[in-house]
């Protein structure tokens, strides 16, 4: 008589809760490593957009791009100095966070609260399909610029709009406290001029808007993001912890939103409060 069993019911069910139980302990662990491999990364883009800007410094004497410079009534955009092989955004992925490669959006065709932390801004000549679709005309990617970096030319006016003053420019990395002073972070816009006085966005899915601040402390990467800084170093930063750098000459790194400056928790909005205090 063939003696072999198969497992009861209840063996079965002991054996899928124990495979349950060690999935529910492994599931946070394995997104854990998921959410460095994007960090790593993200912070290798940062790192190869240090080694393109250093080598445009050298050969502009040490000075970074002109930047904005009126037209019009309008602005010039610093990604129309970059050299045409840099500045494609198909083939070139250092565009891009990996956590948001793959959506695109057009500032100019869609509303802005359509822009955020999981969409790549894009800036768009001409409009193609529907939205979402990337354009070749255009330039679309997930990181902006400290745009205080930007070295204005002669005849430039004293003071752009959001209160961006001409005498608060770095115009180079070359300059005391380097360290300190971010290059690239990531963004919602290629361009960033942050002030001290802005707070975090309301919404973290719908920070855009004029608050540059709010445009750059996007969570991403669960309470941090990736910044380049004017040493050419790049390190992971806590979200608050982006007010407490010197974007501009005279931005007070110990303002509003610091602990230096008094913020209390209350201050922060829900999304943000848990994480790290600066």
């Amino acid at each position: 008589m063939d003696k072999r069993r198969a497992f009861t019911l209840i063996e079965l069910l002991v054996v899928i809760a124990i495979i349950a139980v060690l999935m529910g302990i492994l599931m946070p662990t394995l997104r854990k490593v998921k959410e460095q491999g994007n960090m790593v990364q993200c912070l290798g883009n940062l790192r190869q957009w240090n080694l393109v800007f250093s080598m445009y410094l050298q050969e502009n004497n040490g000075k970074f791009f002109a930047g904005p410079r009126t037209q019009n009534g309008g602005l010039y955009w610093w990604v129309a100095s970059l050299d045409d092989k840099i500045e494609s955004r198909i083939q070139n992925k250092t565009w891009f966070c990996p956590k948001n490669k793959s959506s695109y959006q057009d500032e100019r065709g869609v509303p802005n609260n359509k822009l955020t932390i999981h969409t790549s801004w894009g800036i768009f000549t001409r409009a193609v399909g529907g939205v979402g679709e990337l354009c070749v005309d255009g330039i679309a990617g997930s990181y902006g610029l400290n745009s205080y970096l930007l070295d204005p030319p002669a005849g430039a006016p004293a003071s752009f709009e959001n209160g961006v003053q001409l005498a608060n420019f770095w115009r180079s990395p070359n300059v005391r406290g380097a360290a300190e002073i971010p290059v690239m972070s990531e963004a919602l816009r290629f361009d960033l001029w942050p002030q001290h006085t802005e707070g975090p966005a309301a919404d973290e899915l719908a920070a855009w808007g004029a608050n540059h601040m709010g445009r750059t402390c996007i969570n991403r990467h669960i309470g941090y993001e990736n910044v380049s800084f004017a040493d050419w170093s790049a390190r992971k930063v806590g979200l608050k912890e982006l007010w407490t750098f010197k974007w501009h000459k005279k931005y007070n790194t110990v303002g509003p939103w610091t602990k230096a400056g008094g913020v209390t928790a209350t201050e922060w909005p829900d999304w943000i409060r848990p994480f790290k205090d600066y």
